[in-house]
């Protein structure tokens, strides 16, 4: 099982703000999760229609879509940030 945390309008519009769910062996890197979340629901695919703006972490650390997600704890799911 993976935990995924949802932030920001991620967490409100997929209703949620934490999960565990079970991925299957295709799911190796952040871009496969992505991928793959999409197909679970209208409310998935909605948050993830631009994939590339949504920044990831892994175990609170941020990382690039190719990064692997093989043995992580937590992964994070984030809107775009900006500062400020």
């Amino acid at each position: 099982m993976t935990r995924l945390v949802y932030f920001a309008w991620v967490r409100e519009r997929i209703g949620k703000g934490e999960e565990e769910i079970e991925l299957p062996s295709s799911v190796v890197s952040v871009a496969d999760l992505l991928n793959h979340l999409k197909g679970l629901g209208e409310e998935y695919e909605m948050v993830l229609q631009y994939p590339d703006v949504i920044r990831v972490a892994i175990d609170h650390e941020h990382v690039e879509h190719d990064e692997p997600i093989t043995g992580a704890k937590e992964i994070g799911i984030f809107p775009p940030m900006t500062g400020g």
